[in-house]
């Protein structure tokens, strides 16, 4: 007799795990591949529809970065223009007040000079009519004092003094 079996040897319990395990992994290996391929493509999709869309919003970012930096531009140079139109505006100002302070002093000089050679005028001719009057006091002094004088020393001459 022969030691071989003739009937087919059967597989063991372990064997059988590792079959069942082998298929399985092949058919996760091929679903992981069908799942790859497909994210790639929905990628590539993705990418193809968001680019036009990309680019217009770059188009548009862009240009409402100039349009702002115009605006800047803009309205720095009307406020430049302020500044400077109110700068001269008050130069202007400044002058004018200055001149009219100076036209001022000037009428005011003019104005005290005119009183203080009237009020030196005056003075004169008080200061004349005073010394006029004075000497004409002094003069009806001395007449007088010199007549009431004479006669009061020739009586006191005359008379004994007891």
């Amino acid at each position: 007799m022969s030691n071989k079996p003739t009937k087919p040897e059967e597989k063991g319990f372990f064997e059988k795990v590792k079959e069942t395990i082998e298929e399985l992994w092949d058919g996760t290996k091929d679903k992981a591949e069908d799942i790859k391929e497909a994210a790639e493509d929905k990628i590539e999709d993705l990418t193809k529809k968001v680019a036009p869309a990309k680019k217009a919003a770059t188009k548009k970012v862009t240009a409402a970065k100039t349009a702002v930096k115009a605006k800047v531009a803009d309205t720095t140079a009307k406020a430049k223009t302020a500044v400077k139109e109110v700068k001269a505006k008050a130069d202007t100002k400044v002058k004018e007040v200055k001149a009219k302070a100076a036209d001022v002093k000037t009428k005011a000089d003019a104005k005290a000079k005119d009183i203080s050679a009237k009020a030196k005028k005056e003075v004169a001719a008080v200061k004349a009519k005073a010394d006029t009057k004075a000497k004409a006091v002094t003069a009806s002094a001395k007449k007088s004092a010199g007549t009431k004088t004479a006669p009061a020393a020739s009586k006191a001459k005359k008379k004994p003094v007891l």
